[in-house]
Parts: structure tokens; C-alpha cells; sequence
């Protein structure tokens, strides 16, 4: 019998339980917000009205990207339901590109294969808490400027319908603090970073006139004066009556002038560039280079420029400017209508260089690990980890608790499913995939409310031998594993004139011995999948 054949009669219109990413899976985009969640997902989530963090530990197939997603629906509807206290979501999801570009700051005078376990813990060690400030921050003004400039696309954040006149009564220290950010962090997915820092410049209405250009042009006017000066004193010295009396002080005074005001420029320039030159040795996990960041902040009054925050080594501390700009910037979002930000990480064992290497990964979370990072005023983390993290947490000392302080932090220990979660999850799925008009099944139950998945069996199957049977999988992607395995088991026993569209108890049992066999191998490391 094709597969084809026995979804189509129970009135599906594809199979549920093909799926094995929430990002790639379809029946997970039709699913609502009311359906089968994890037990913990309310403490995860928390208020989005005042984002909180949260810390989650799952093994692979465990549902934290199905979370993530769940997640971000929930904020959209929420931001749709109060476009003037929004949430600003930022999907911290992709560590491929900031992971590269920390490991070519570290990698020249080394050699390096990706392949080599020592190579890429050496090179993953030197990630710091302020890359990850880094990265976050560029993605959250990337999405703010996506939305003030009136960019097309997925990632702008959404403003309110008066965006113009928003801008317009922003006070000017916020302006300047949006130029800022806009010239440290912003990372447009097309064109380039100073031309759209140009169009944000003029619609913030900072056309001010900067004191440098007329500064050097008062330094040529001198030069050329003295210049002038001397050749005419040349000219005179030819003559019977040689120079004026007072040409000769005033090529002095000019030149003096000229040589101290050439000296003040380049003074200022220096001190700039050298300001760009330590931003940007500084800033791993953001492409900027010295010169384009340098004629951005020449576009800016040295009043401006002296009291903020900048990214580098000093006085301040390590991370102190970068908490610095994110409260500026969390001020910014307040004046559009956004009262909190929430950043979910998620995937980190995935990036080429991590390998979904347990000692890989360690170097990369360990310092967002950080209370003062994690504990952020209307900033709300949700870390949703791999299980091989747990163990190591687990094995730190006294310290490290006393630093991360992951009892306040809403940490979920393991995400756990039980049978019964994992039927009413499959049943779900189930109803999702039927058909319009809703053909009725052979077993009768639940056809009313959409049938359930007891209905794909015969009777001498009872929903407490399914609810046994599925607490054995553990997680979501390994119970729909196991019932697409039982589904094809069937259809490969049984004929089309048969014409048999309920599966049996023996096909049950005997698919369920193979896949908790293959669970249990996997937990072990003993099988890919």
C-alpha cells in the first residue's frame, strides 16, 4: 500500500509526522498558539510585556527551536495588539558570522585547520561577553534602522504610523545617540553602511556644519597669505626701494598662524582616527573599518562625540560601555513605541567552527553566563541550550554560580516530555493536516473535534498503549519518527486490496521495540540520528 494512499483515506492532506525541523516544518506553521506546548513554555516565556530571562537545556530533537518560533509568534501578536508597548524581538540564532570573524582576528601568525579540534578551541577561547554585546546590539540597530529608513523587508522592526513625526520630536541627545549606534552597529543587508548612515543623518535633521572643513580652510588662507608674502618681499628685494616695512611681520604672523593651526588639525584628526582606529580593533564581531567610521564621526559635533560610551579598553571596564549603549539604546526604542527587547539564542552547537563539539560550545556560551548581562533592565534573554552544556554547568565551582546566578535566571534543568504531552502534541499535527472536509474515520472517537491519533489504529489498540509507547521517545522529533516508521511499516505489510487502513498492534509493538532500541543508542552517542 502506498503511504500516499493511507493518508488520503483517513482524510489528511499530507503526512504529519514527515518533519524533523520546526523551521523547515509546514503542519508546525498551521499549527495555533493554543496548541500542545511544553509544560515549562509560560516560564520560559514570562511577561513579554517586561521580558525576563530565561535559560533552557534540551537535547537535540527536544522542541527549543519549536520554542523559538512559538516565541516570536506570540510576540507579533502581542506587538500587533499593542502597537504603543511593543517588544522588540531579536533573533540571536545564526553565531556562524560573528564566530568567523573572531576567529581571522586570532588566526593570523597561526596555522589553523577547521577540521582540528585544538585549533578551534584555541580559537573559540577568545570570545568575549562583549562580542555577543556586539552582535546583539548590531542586530537590534539593524532592525531599528530598517524601520526608521522605511526598509522593505522580514527583519525591519515595525514602527508606529506616525514614524515621521516620532522622529522629528526626538530630542536631540537621542539623535545623536541613534547616529552613534547607527555608526558603530549598523549592518544593512544591501548597500553600504555610510550611505545609509547619510540618509539617517539628514532625517534626523543633524545637517549641522561642522567646525573641520571651515578649520582647514582658515589654515590654507594663511598659508597662502605667507606664501604670497614672502614672494612679494622677494619681488620688492629687487628693487631700489626694497620691501614695505610691514610685509615682512605679517609673513611672520601668518606663518606662525598657518603653523599652528596646521598642527591643531592634524592633532584632531589624529586623536580621532586614533579613537576609530581603537573602536575598531576593539569591535570583533561588527565589519567596520577605521576610515569609513572616521568619516562618519566627523560628520558630528566634538560635543557629541566626547561623552559617549565608546567601545573600548579604558577606565570603564571591559563590557561597562557596551551596557552603556544598550541603554541608550533601549531609550531610543522607548520613544517608538517599544518598551522592552527579548534575544533568543538558540542553535549554538551548530556553527562550522563549534561542530556540535561540546568543549567547542563551552568557550562561546560560558560568557554570556554573566548576571549583570543576563539580568539587563527591559532586556529579556531566552538561552536555549544543548543538553551537553547541562552536564558541564554541573560540574562548575562555587564561582561560577556565585557569577552566573542561574537560580534567578528561570533556568529549566532538561526539557522533558512525557507520553501523554507527546500524544495530545501528535494528535494535534494530526488534525492540522485534515483535509476541509473532514472524511470520517473508521474508529470513530474524536471525529467531532477532528478525530485523534488512536483513530490510525485498530481496536485492540488502547490510547494508554500509544500515550507507553511515545513516553518511551523522550522528545517530540523522536515520536514523530517513530510513528512515520510505523505508518511505512504498515503500508509495506499490507496490500492495496487489502485495502486494511488500520494499523495493527503487532506492527505497533514491533516498531516500538526498533525505535526505543535506536533513542537509547543515540542518547549514548552510538547513532547519528
Amino acid at each position: 500500500m502506498e503511504i500516499s494512499q493511507f493518508i488520503a483515506h483517513h482524510g489528511l492532506s499530507e503526512n504529519p509526522f514527515t518533519a524533523e525541523e520546526a523551521r523547515f516544518d509546514p503542519v508546525f506553521d498551521r499549527l495555533t498558539t493554543k496548541s500542545t506546548t511544553h509544560q515549562d513554555f509560560d516560564k520560559i516565556l514570562g511577561d513579554i510585556a517586561r521580558p525576563s530571562t530565561a535559560v533552557v537545556f534540551g537535547e537535540k530533537g527536544s522542541g527549543k527551536t519549536a520554542i523559538r518560533l512559538r516565541i516570536a509568534q506570540l510576540v507579533a501578536e502581542y506587538n500587533t495588539a499593542h502597537p504603543d508597548q511593543r517588544t522588540l524581538l531579536v533573533a540571536y540564532d545564526d553565531l556562524n558570522p560573528v564566530l568567523d570573524r573572531i576567529a581571522q582576528r586570532h588566526q593570523r601568525g597561526m596555522s589553523f585547520n577547521k577540521a582540528s579540534r585544538t585549533g578551534a578551541e584555541k580559537l573559540l577561547s577568545h570570545t568575549r561577553l562583549a562580542d555577543h554585546q556586539d552582535a546583539i546590539l548590531s542586530l537590534a540597530v539593524t532592525r531599528l534602522l530598517d524601520g526608521v529608513l522605511g526598509a522593505t523587508g522580514e527583519g525591519s522592526a515595525a514602527m508606529p504610523a506616525d514614524v515621521e513625526k516620532k522622529v522629528k520630536t526626538m530630542p536631540r541627545d537621542l539623535r545623536t545617540d541613534l547616529a552613534v549606534l547607527a555608526a558603530l552597529y549598523d549592518q544593512p543587508r544591501s548597500g553600504t553602511v555610510a550611505t545609509r548612515w547619510g540618509q539617517l543623518r539628514r532625517k534626523l535633521k543633524l545637517r549641522f556644519l561642522p567646525p573641520a572643513p571651515y578649520f582647514r580652510y582658515a589654515n590654507i588662507s594663511l598659508s597662502l597669505i605667507t606664501l604670497v608674502c614672502w614672494l612679494s618681499a622677494s619681488v620688492f628685494s629687487w628693487g631700489e626701494g626694497g620691501p614695505p616695512g610691514w610685509l615682512a611681520p605679517l609673513a611672520w604672523i601668518t606663518g606662525i598662524g598657518a603653523a599652528v593651526g596646521w598642527v591643531v588639525w592634524g592633532w584632531s584628526r589624529f586623536v580621532l582616527w586614533k579613537l576609530c582606529h581603537n573602536i575598531q580593533k576593539d569591535v570583533h564581531a561588527v565589519q567596520r573599518q577605521t576610515r569609513d567610521l572616521m568619516n562618519m564621526l566627523l560628520e558630528l559635533k566634538g560635543s557629541d562625540i566626547a561623552p559617549q560610551p565608546w567601545p573600548v579598553p579604558g577606565v570603564q571596564g571591559e563590557h561597562d560601555s557596551r551596557f552603556q549603549l544598550t541603554h541608550k539604546l533601549m531609550n531610543i526604542l522607548q520613544h517608538f513605541g517599544y518598551t522592552g527587547m527579548m534575544v533568543l539564542v538558540d542553535r549554538v552547537d551548530e556553527p562550522s567552527l563549534v561542530a556540535g563539539k561540546p568543549e567547542c560550545m563551552k568557550p562561546v556560551v560560558w560568557p554570556m553566563l554573566d548576571h549583570k548581562f543576563l539580568q539587563q533592565d527591559r532586556v529579556g534573554l531566552k538561552l536555549l541550550l544543548p543538553i551537553e552544556l547541562r552536564h558541564l554547568v554541573h560540574r562548575e565551582d562555587t564561582n561560577f554560580f556565585q557569577q552566573s546566578r542561574l537560580d534567578k535566571q528561570n533556568m529549566v534543568d532538561r526539557l522533558t516530555w512525557s507520553g501523554a504531552t507527546l500524544y495530545d502534541m501528535c494528535t494535534n499535527r494530526l488534525r492540522a493536516c485534515r483535509k476541509a472536509n473532514g472524511a470520517s474515520t473508521e474508529s470513530g472517537g474524536e471525529a467531532a473535534s477532528g478525530g485523534s491519533l488512536r483513530d490510525l489504529f485498530a481496536q485492540d489498540v488502547t490510547r494508554q498503549q500509544l500515550v507507553e509507547a511515545l513516553d518511551q521517545m523522550h522528545q517530540p522529533r523522536d515520536a514523530f519518527k517513530f510513528l512515520y516508521a510505523v505508518i511505512q511499516e504498515h503500508c509495506r505489510t499490507v496490500s492495496q486490496d487489502e485495502a486494511d487502513y488500520l494499523i495493527p498492534r503487532l506492527t505497533l509493538e514491533g516498531i516500538r521495540r526498533q525505535q526505543a532500541q535506536r533513542v537509547q543508542d543515540l542518547q549514548r552517542g552510538m547513532t547519528p540520528s
